[in-house]
């Protein structure tokens, strides 16, 4: 539930998951993005077109089958313990503007969107799903890549962030409340 403040003379919507400000951070400004809205369009378009199952608290355990979103800050090291805390086994992570980010216990696959960050982050990048944008790939062939490497990384092939032994600092609970 979102609850209304009056801060000095202007009124804010406050909860326990929203930023106050609206704001992005920094690097989604540079790449375009205006506010929070902006990016929850975009995160939404993520869900695809199938029917969401189930909306989970922050690190509640996933029970449903199919399309489910967990209520998340949008830091992505916390995002992904809330995740594996509810029993993910394996964190897919799109990449815009690029990330050197791994976790643990789970595998994370990282999901270049655009060729040119693809190329520079290559070493930690796992697939360039740009190429659907370069025009060399479709969605088809692009989804059936993802769900084999998946398969294989599930089966214990090592994701990029593995190799490179990152994610010892970067499984992060969730502090909720005022923090000093």
């Amino acid at each position: 539930m979102i609850q209304r403040i009056r801060w000095w003379k202007d009124e804010y919507s406050v909860g326990r998951d929203v930023q106050i400000n609206g704001q992005v951070s920094p690097g989604n400004q540079i790449g375009g993005l205006a506010n929070i809205f902006e990016k929850s369009l975009g995160s939404s378009m993520k869900g695809g077109t199938g029917p969401l199952m189930k909306v989970y608290r922050y690190a509640e355990p996933v029970t449903a089958k199919g399309f489910v979103f967990m209520d998340t800050p949008g830091f992505d090291p916390v995002s992904a313990t809330g995740q594996i805390a509810g029993g993910a086994n394996l964190i897919a992570f799109t990449r815009g503007r690029g990330s050197m980010f791994g976790s643990k216990p789970a595998p994370c696959i990282k999901l270049a969107t655009n060729t040119p960050m693809y190329e520079r982050l290559t070493e930690d990048m796992d697939i360039n799903c740009g190429e659907i944008l370069d025009g060399t790939v479709s969605v088809q062939e692009m989804g059936q890549r993802i769900f084999e490497l998946f398969l294989r990384t599930a089966s214990g092939e090592a994701s990029k962030s593995e190799l490179l032994d990152l994610g010892d600092y970067e499984f992060v609970p969730w502090q909720i409340g005022v923090m000093s």
